[in-house]
């Protein structure tokens, strides 16, 4: 065969054909049979790939002009002006990624070359040279970029960086199509051999899509280079500095073994983590990171964030800061910015955002520093609403790429003012998030018109504890909030004005899904004006709005028609609401009068798919029999106390139902299966307080066991049937059979709750974890509970995340909690841990590192070095609830004070040592505190002064208890000789005042029961 091919090179020699006799390097290191098979370029185009690599020599005719013209190594080579000395230089300068090695074999009488190269990548460059089209990709890169480099093909090399320029591009095919793993190989390819283009490009891709990076999971892979030059990149992309904390964290915590000299992977460390801003962190973040390796570094960003907080001015700290320190407090932001999320940090004012949305020219120059400067001289003189028009001096940038803002719980930074720049900053934005921030008005709901785009609202607050139909109010009382100056008000009127002409011009907003819960100063006109600008409005949440009407809300409905989902629980929503929803559109002419009672083809009821109406009494069962038989297409219902009954929740129609609440309602296990089994989609199912779920109607006790076996047969067999339940919320008549009956429908549960009424076996629980292995929550009240059970949950469920235990019964101990549970964030036990000491609460501490959210009832044998104990334990705790515990608070709070995030604090009957002025203490030096409760009985004076509308911080909600004592007679022996009976003061709740703050008034209200 060798003779055949010798004369067939030596006949074409002048024909201009040459023979490049190709070999894989790997078939020499693994004595790969030589199987040969000879192809010609002139056929490239229909050459089948698999076969010619399945062969360890491929003899290729090729035309040596076409070598010659596209390939500078073969027009060296075979023109005579390259040597074999030159070659096997230039290949150890370029070794392939594999250790492939070239070899030259020159036989000019023959015709041939030898070429010893990766045969796959070769082949595709001689297909590419010939004329075939070639697809560069992340796997074929630098095999395609390093033959092209070596032999010499411009034109390949041209267009594998024209690939690799074009991968970021947000308009070419390939962004996002490549795998981390590939960056990093094509990272170090460039690395090793000296290409800046190559790791320069891969840099700022990585930059650019680092949210995407840091979520792989060869992440921690990066090499250290690399990840310091993506940090430094300035197009370096984040959604907020905590996503770049908590990646380089991540990246550290792999990598701590990457030198063996401690001082230097010590200085690496350092360099990884000045490339975070600490003064941007959210503040709960910060303060959770103080029991990890980088405690130094959270307390120094802790401090910084407080101090910014603490200034009177940050204009002034702004002012007097160098060019470092400002680029420090500039918010990342880049063209491909799509998402900011600030919040959570209580240290962002309207000068930071300000600072942040300037080009970077009026940092680093001087000349124009002194502009920004004096800028926010003038500004620090004005009101805040007076931002908005003053900004204009300066040059804002424009961000189109951002599509969600998220500021909430930047308690310091104005909203109105906040909004003015987002609408000319980010002129894409879609999604406004502003979650707890009380002092933002209604009224600027109308500011929000000037964001074209914008589709969807939060601005949901704390639910008043204050619910009219839930506690017996015994007076009430409000107090306008301090009146704003007139300078405020003239310019707070010059920004309404021009909103009102915009408005006057038929500016309408283009606003689908707007969240106001927990706000009390919405009102009917509020209401009306909302109807009025936003006709697109298909979500509306008005949960615990108590001060809107049924009528507002009905004239709302009226007019938004497009509405499709409607939360509004522990409101007034009653029958007007209900006959909006049911009756004909405007546009069908009907009066509503005519349409009620019979099934309108046109009604907004018809494409609800969300209706909650929790709570609301005014909703009667003939309203609620009326709205449940229209409502085809609902997919998530709540009717917990309401007054439900089985012949309306068997009106339901439609099958789409994927959650259904009806707690304490008066529904039957019958009537409960007849949904389930037209809804086999039901995911959440919560059933809890419903007394009659398990019982019928009989006339004898014989057919009333039977009756309520069956009921209960019934609805279990109706949820096994097709139901894979991920929420489930039982009560009464629950037992460890009805567990077991679920079987398949509760495999994939995440979260479970059993209350008052159910009745689980020691076996049921003990098996819990192997029947639901996915539990993310457990909350259990009044159930039998071991050591064994308890052990059980935390040794087996490592995915639990809540853990509530509620007056419980049964005998547990400190073994119960000795397993470590490091995806814990909310522990709360209630009347179950009477034996727990400080020495059991380091062991939590040390097992639940975690916790963000801890609820101690009735541990009566703690103390005030429980305080310490707590905040060193869990630094970042944004909840802690403590009633009832020992003398916790005998000698005042003081520790609790370190846990800088807190958002809740609860603190009742743990010792009187409470100072008056401990809500203005605590107010003042943890700004994110919206929360508290207390007890007269534990004030050292005998009461608690109330911080000002000024001083009161992110301060929303404060409720004192108060008791009052009762006598009770107790026999006691003297000198063992008699007794007699003494009375004993025990105290006994009183009252509660609760005090809630919002952007309109203090609002001072007395209820009888303990909230």
């Amino acid at each position: 065969m060798l003779s055949n091919i010798h004369h067939s090179m030596e006949s074409n020699l002048e024909d201009d054909v040459i023979f490049l006799v190709c070999t894989n390097p790997n078939s020499i290191e693994e004595s790969i049979p030589k199987d040969e098979i000879c192809i010609s370029t002139a056929e490239s185009s229909s050459w089948d790939l698999p076969t010619i690599l399945s062969h360890g020599i491929v003899n290729v005719q090729s035309n040596r002009n076409r070598l010659i013209q596209h390939s500078s190594y073969f027009r060296s080579l075979i023109c005579g002006n390259f040597s074999v000395k030159q070659a096997v230089l230039t290949a150890d300068i370029l070794p392939t990624l594999f250790g492939s090695m070239v070899g030259y074999h020159i036989e000019s009488y023959h015709g041939s070359i030898s070429i010893l190269w990766n045969l796959e990548a070769f082949i595709n460059i001689l297909r590419f040279i010939y004329g075939c089209s070639l697809d560069v990709t992340p796997q074929n890169f630098i095999l395609l970029y390093e033959g092209a480099l070596f032999f010499g093909v411009d034109a390949l090399l041209s267009k594998c960086k024209i690939w690799l320029s074009e991968l970021d591009s947000s308009k070419g095919p390939l962004s996002l199509q490549i795998q981390l793993d590939d960056l990093i190989h094509i990272w170090n390819f460039g690395e090793e051999n000296g290409n800046d283009f190559i790791p320069e490009i891969c840099t700022g891709y990585l930059a650019r899509h680092f949210m995407w990076a840091m979520s792989c999971n060869s992440f921690p892979n990066l090499p250290y280079g690399m990840l310091i030059a993506c940090t430094r990149h300035p197009e370096l992309t984040v959604d907020s500095e905590k996503h770049l904390s908590d990646a380089l964290l991540v990246w550290l915590a792999a990598n701590t073994e990457l030198s063996e000299c401690s001082s230097c992977l010590e200085d690496r460390c350092i360099d990884v983590l000045k490339q975070i801003r600490f003064k941007l962190l959210p503040l709960w973040f910060s303060a959770g990171k103080k029991r990890c390796y980088i405690f130094k570094l959270a307390d120094e960003s802790i401090y910084a964030i407080l101090s910014l907080v603490k200034h009177p001015s940050t204009s002034s700290v702004i002012v007097d800061s160098g060019d470092k320190d400002l680029s420090q407090l500039r918010i990342r932001l880049t063209k491909y910015t799509k998402k900011v999320d600030i919040s959570g940090c209580p240290q962002i004012t309207f000068e930071i955002l300000l600072l942040s949305l300037i080009p970077c020219s009026y940092i680093v120059d001087s000349e124009l520093r002194k502009s920004i400067k004096q800028s926010l001289i003038n500004l620090k003189h004005l009101n805040q609403i007076q931002y908005a028009i003053s900004a204009g001096l300066l040059p804002i940038l424009k961000f189109e790429a951002v599509q969600e803002v998220d500021i909430s719980k930047c308690s310091r930074l104005h909203l109105e003012a906040a909004i003015e720049c987002f609408c000319k900053s980010f002129p894409a934005l879609r999604i406004l998030r502003a979650s707890y921030l009380s002092n933002f008005k209604m009224s600027g709901l109308r500011q929000l018109v000037k964001c074209s785009l914008l589709s969807e609202v939060d601005f949901t607050v704390d639910v008043s504890p204050v619910i009219p139909l839930q506690v017996s109010i015994i007076s009430s009382s409000q107090n306008i909030t301090p009146k704003i100056p007139t300078k405020f008000v003239e310019s707070e009127n010059y920004i309404l004005d021009t909103i009102s002409s915009s408005l006057s011009r038929s500016l309408l907003s283009n606003i689908a899904k707007l969240t106001l819960e927990g706000r009390t100063d919405v009102s009917d006109s509020d209401l009306r004006d909302i109807s009025e600008l936003c006709l697109s409005l298909c979500h509306l949440n008005l949960k615990a709005c108590t001060s809107v009407t049924d009528a507002g809300m009905s004239i709302l409905i009226r007019r938004c028609i497009k509405l499709q989902s409607i939360l509004v629980c522990d409101t007034s929503f009653g029958r007007n609401s209900i006959l909006a929803l049911c009756c004909s559109i405007p546009d069908s002419g009907n009066s509503a009068a005519a349409d009620f009672g019979k099934r309108q083809p046109n009604s907004v009821a018809l494409n609800l798919q969300t209706l909650h109406m929790g709570g609301c009494k005014g909703v009667d069962d003939t309203s609620l029999l009326e709205v449940l038989s229209q409502v085809q297409t609902l997919r998530s219902l709540c009717l917990r106390e309401t007054h439900l009954v089985d012949n309306a929740l068997c009106s339901l129609s439609g099958s789409s139902l994927e959650m259904l609440v009806v707690d304490n309602t008066m529904v039957s296990g019958s009537a409960l299966a007849y949904v389930v089994r037209g809804n086999p989609g039901l995911k959440c199912l919560k059933a809890r307080g419903c007394k009659n779920l398990f019982q019928k109607e009989s006339t004898g006790k014989g057919k009333e066991c039977s009756s309520l076996s069956h009921s209960c047969r019934e609805l279990y067999l109706e949820l096994s049937k097709a139901c894979k339940l991920e929420e489930f919320s039982i009560g009464w008549g629950f037992s460890h059979f009805f567990l077991e009956a679920l079987g398949p429908a509760i495999t994939s549960l995440k979260k479970i709750k059993v209350g008052l009424g159910a009745s689980l076996s020691h076996d049921a629980l003990t098996l819990l974890p192997k029947t639901c292995p996915f539990l993310e929550s457990v909350v259990l009240y009044f159930q039998v509970i071991t050591d064994c059970i308890m052990t059980n949950i935390m040794r087996s469920l490592r995915n639990l995340q809540v853990l509530v235990l509620c007056y419980c019964l049964g005998d547990i101990s400190s073994l119960s909690f000795k397993f470590s549970m490091p995806n814990l964030r909310r522990l709360r036990l209630v009347r179950v841990t009477p034996w727990m000491t400080n020495d059991d609460l380091v062991i939590l501490t040390r097992n639940c590192v975690n916790l963000v959210e801890l609820s101690l009832l009735g541990c009566r044998l703690l103390n005030s070095d429980s305080q310490q104990i707590i905040s060193h334990g869990w630094p970042g705790l944004t909840s802690i609830h403590l009633e009832d515990c020992g003398e916790v608070t005998a000698d005042g709070v003081a520790s609790l004070f370190d846990c800088k995030a807190l958002e809740d604090l609860l603190l009742r009957h743990n010792g009187r040592g409470i100072q008056k002025n401990f809500i203005l203490d605590a107010a003042s030096k943890m700004p994110m505190l919206r929360k508290v409760s207390l007890d007269v009985c534990d004030a050292v004076e005998g009461y608690f002064n109330l911080p000002n509308y000024a001083d009161r911080c992110s301060l929303s909600i404060v409720k004192m208890a108060r008791c009052k004592t009762r006598k009770c007679a107790v026999e006691i022996q003297i000198l063992g000789a008699f007794s007699r009976p003494v009375h004993e003061e025990k105290p006994v709740h009183k009252e509660t005042l609760v005090f809630v703050w919002s952007s309109k008034n203090l609002t001072r209200t007395v209820v009888k029961e303990r909230i």
